[in-house]
C-alpha cells in the first residue's frame, strides 16, 4: 500500500506561490477538485459581496484624519447605480459643496466595491495627506456613496480643486474582491475625458500593490501634475523607474531564486 502515500510532485507548487492566477488546479475524474471548486465559490461570493456591499460612512469618517463630506451621486439605490452606470457620475441636486479655495481633494467612493474603501481607503488617503501636506494645501476629504470615476470631476470643480484624487472601489473579480483604484485628474470639471486622467489600480494588502506604496505612487503623480499642469497621457507614470525598481538587477527571482 506505499502507493497511497505517494504523491505525484506539484509542477506548479511555485508558481502559485507568486501568483493569484487559478493554474495548474488538476481534476477529480471529468471535475475539478473539490478544494478548488470550493475555493472558487468562496471567491465568487466575495466577490458578489463587495458589489453589493455598502458603506460604514460613520467608521470611515472615524479612521480618516481630518473632517469629511459625505455626498451622493443621483444613483437612488444600489440597484439603480449598477444599471445606469451614468447616474453614478453627476452628484445628487442636494449635495453642494463650497469653494474651499484648496489645491487638492480626496474623495473616497465606493464604486464597485464598498469593500475595498472600508478596507483600505482611509490608510490610503491618510498616508497621502501626510505625505502632501507641507506642498499642497488639501480640502477636507470627500465620501462618495454610489460613485463612479466621473463623480470626482464634479466633486473637485464644485471644491476649486487644482487636481481631484479620486480612490474608487475597483470591479471585483476572482482572484480580488477589495482592490483600490486611484484615478488623478488635473482642473477637474464636468465632461473631462478618461485620457485626461492618470490611473493607479490593484492597490490593497496583501497581494497587490501595498498601500505605502500606492500612497507614494498617488503623491508622485500629484505631484508632477503641479509641474506638467495636466494629467492623463501627456503624464507618464516614471515611479516605478524611480523608486520601486531600484536595485531589481540584483534582487533574487520569485520563480528560479536566482539573481539576474
Amino acid at each position: 500500500m506505499a502507493h497511497e502515500n505517494s504523491k505525484t510532485p506539484d509542477f506548479f507548487a511555485r508558481w502559485r506561490d507568486v501568483t493569484s492566477a487559478r493554474i495548474g488546479l488538476g481534476r477529480a475524474g471529468q471535475a475539478m477538485p473539490t478544494g478548488a471548486m470550493l475555493d472558487f465559490l468562496l471567491s465568487h461570493a466575495r466577490a458578489r459581496d463587495a458589489v453589493h456591499s455598502a458603506l460604514d460612512v460613520e467608521k470611515l469618517k472615524a479612521e480618516l484624519d481630518g473632517p469629511a463630506h459625505h455626498v451622493f451621486s443621483r444613483a437612488c439605490d444600489r440597484a439603480a447605480f449598477l444599471q445606469n452606470p451614468t447616474s453614478g457620475r453627476k452628484l445628487s441636486p442636494d449635495c453642494v459643496l463650497g469653494n474651499e479655495r484648496k489645491e487638492l481633494a480626496i474623495v473616497l467612493a465606493d464604486g464597485l466595491s464598498a469593500t475595498a474603501i472600508q478596507d483600505h481607503g482611509a490608510k490610503i488617503a491618510n498616508a497621502l495627506k501626510a505625505q502632501l501636506s507641507d506642498k499642497w494645501t488639501i480640502c477636507d476629504f470627500v465620501i462618495a456613496e454610489q460613485s463612479r470615476v466621473a463623480l470626482g470631476d464634479e466633486i473637485g470643480e464644485q471644491l476649486g480643486a487644482d487636481v481631484v484624487v479620486v480612490l474608487i472601489g475597483e470591479r471585483p473579480g476572482l482572484s480580488a474582491a477589495d482592490s483600490v483604484g486611484a484615478y488623478i485628474t488635473w482642473k477637474p470639471k464636468s465632461g473631462r475625458a478618461d485620457s485626461e486622467r492618470n490611473c493607479i489600480s490593484n492597490i490593497r494588502e496583501p497581494g497587490g500593490l501595498s498601500l505605502e506604496l500606492g500612497a507614494a505612487n498617488i503623491a508622485w503623480i500629484v505631484n508632477r501634475a503641479k509641474e506638467l499642469s495636466l494629467t492623463g497621457v501627456g503624464l507618464k507614470d516614471r515611479f516605478a523607474d524611480e523608486v520601486a525598481l531600484k536595485g531589481a538587477s540584483s534582487a533574487p527571482n520569485q520563480i528560479t531564486g536566482e539573481g539576474e
